[in-house]
């Protein structure tokens, strides 16, 4: 348990590197992150304070602590929740284009099998702007909540799309915003979730599902790892069609507007290419 404000917290956006921009600071000893995205500020809040203080485990007081959390930035009660227990902490917030974002989110639970090769059902804005592939993308709305609280100069903006062109700027823009004076690890190569990575295919998932807590002690054994390697295959998505980008691109334009004005920045260049 630490018995000391965290220096940072990193509340979003999913589907956005957010997890690359965490396992790129825990490379460096001098930054502590615990592994778990612990959700306290939005979802276990009613846990208290201490059960959140007992996932730091710092090897010293000199640690610079942060957190990630994904649902901080999009549930509404997490941002009154932060400034009421860390008001000085340093806030960073990585955003992708809000149509890749959607499509990648929905990709991920379709994986998952917990959403339907309907794509309209679950993207078009007329349906469902209310459901999280939409709803979270909707940074300018979110961040109006944040900055009524906090002042500018506690925010870090990024984008996902400079994480593959401009890596180490990137993390070192969060050094500086961190107080991190050294110069962070190089940032991992490998991409952390890859929608591309092949999976066993989800009736046999669902047919070993009873054999779980049997098989997942030796999920990481080479007998496992051959089997299977043996029977994953690649998903095939539902694709995302040009009618239904124009329509969610239309949804977003108004949010990006509001997030030039909180941001100062220009963002036509990044709203004009999804990188679908």
């Amino acid at each position: 348990m630490i018995d000391r404000p965290v220096d940072f917290l990193i509340i979003g956006a999913a589907k956005c590197a957010t997890t690359w921009l965490q396992n790129s600071l825990q490379n460096d000893p001098s930054i502590f992150m615990p592994d778990a995205e612990l959700h306290f500020f939005s979802r276990e809040y009613d846990r208290g304070l201490d059960w959140y203080t007992n996932h730091f485990t710092p090897r010293d007081d000199s640690v610079i602590l942060g957190e990630k959390s994904n649902s901080y930035l999009t549930e509404e009660d997490a941002a009154q929740r932060i400034k009421d227990t860390y008001p000085n902490a340093r806030l960073i917030l990585q955003m992708r284009n809000p149509v890749a974002r959607a499509y990648s989110d929905y990709c991920m639970l379709y994986r998952r099998g917990a959403v339907s090769a309907d794509i309209e059902k679950h993207l078009d804005p007329d349906i469902a702007a209310d459901q999280r592939f939409i709803h979270n993308g909707r940074y300018g709305h979110h961040m109006t909540r944040f900055l009524k609280l906090f002042p500018a100069e506690q925010f870090l903006f990024l984008f996902f799309e400079n994480v593959k062109v401009a890596p180490e700027t990137q993390l070192a823009q969060i050094a500086n915003h961190i107080g991190f004076e050294g110069t962070l690890s190089p940032p991992l190569g490998k991409k952390v979730k890859d929608r591309r990575a092949a999976m066993v295919p989800r009736p046999l998932r669902a047919a070993i599902k009873p054999l779980r807590p049997l098989l997942d002690p030796l999920r990481n054994t080479a007998p496992m790892k051959s089997l299977r390697n043996m029977v994953a295959k690649p998903v095939v998505y539902p694709p995302i069609t040009p009618q239904l980008v124009e329509k969610l691109d239309a949804y977003f334009r108004p949010d990006v507007k509001l997030l030039e004005e909180i941001m100062g920045k220009d963002l036509s260049d990044w709203m004009d290419n999804p990188g679908l």
